[in-house]
């Protein structure tokens, strides 16, 4: 198995401080975001290599963490155009190979994350996808990510991305799916979402389930935040805050 970590977007949102920056490398408790993802891989056994879509300011990137994270090989994938993050996992077919792989957000961040029991849940169970979520006791959440509708055993019948009304259940999706390589042959059926002209994650894994694949949960932390504005990242700062 590979890691994918998405680190090319430059986070328009979150203004000029974007501009000296890619906010992956944006600093939390005196380590940048990307480098919470790089620590949950260190010590995976079963992660032989970690796969990293750089873009905007790439060389920051690049410089910082060179080949090799605490015994992990690097690999670089430059996506010269941000068309979205399913474009990116495109974008590394080729160093992906015919691995499955762990996708990774650059800019999340995950209290307590459960990453060896991720691994050994896909591992156990008949899934093409099994995506990482967090139960939340604020259900606005949910709008930032996407929400899941499950089925009685427990697959998921359907994802929504963003849900203007997150009223079905306290899941919010993330950014971290474990996905067998034939995730690959679904991105060209993936239809482009109307409102960001792009093709998302949650339509992506959703054209497996209407295929008759099967897709499950796994509740892989305590809270997760994905930095996209400068609350999100205050948000994340705070967490480390002493009383």
């Amino acid at each position: 198995m590979k890691a994918l970590i998405l680190a090319a977007g430059r986070g328009k949102r979150l203004g000029i401080l974007s501009l000296a920056a890619n906010k992956c490398m944006f600093e939390v408790n005196q380590k940048p975001l990307i480098e919470y993802s790089l620590d949950c891989i260190a010590g995976l056994e079963e992660v032989e290599q970690a796969v990293i879509v750089v873009g905007y300011r790439a060389r920051d990137i690049m410089q910082r963490y060179g080949k090799n994270y605490q015994g992990k090989e690097i690999v670089y994938v430059r996506q010269d155009e941000q068309e979205g993050l399913v474009q990116a996992i495109q974008c590394a077919r080729s160093a992906i190979g015919s691995s499955d792989f762990m996708l990774m957000l650059g800019d999340e961040f995950m209290a307590n994350p459960r990453h060896e029991e991720f691994i050994a849940e896909f591992k156990r169970r008949d899934v093409l996808a099994l995506c990482g979520a967090v139960q939340v006791a604020d259900r606005n959440l949910i709008k930032k990510t996407y929400a899941v509708i499950l089925l009685e055993d427990g697959r998921i019948a359907r994802l929504i991305e963003k849900p203007n009304n997150p009223v079905f259940n306290d899941i919010m999706g993330t950014g971290n799916c474990i996905f067998k390589n034939q995730i690959f042959d679904y991105i060209p059926r993936t239809p482009i979402n109307q409102n960001r002209r792009e093709k998302e994650l949650p339509d992506l894994i959703q054209c497996v389930i209407d295929d008759g694949g099967r897709a499950g949960i796994f509740y892989i932390c305590q809270a997760y935040i994905n930095v996209n504005s400068a609350q999100d990242l205050n948000k994340t700062q705070s967490y480390f805050a002493h009383p």
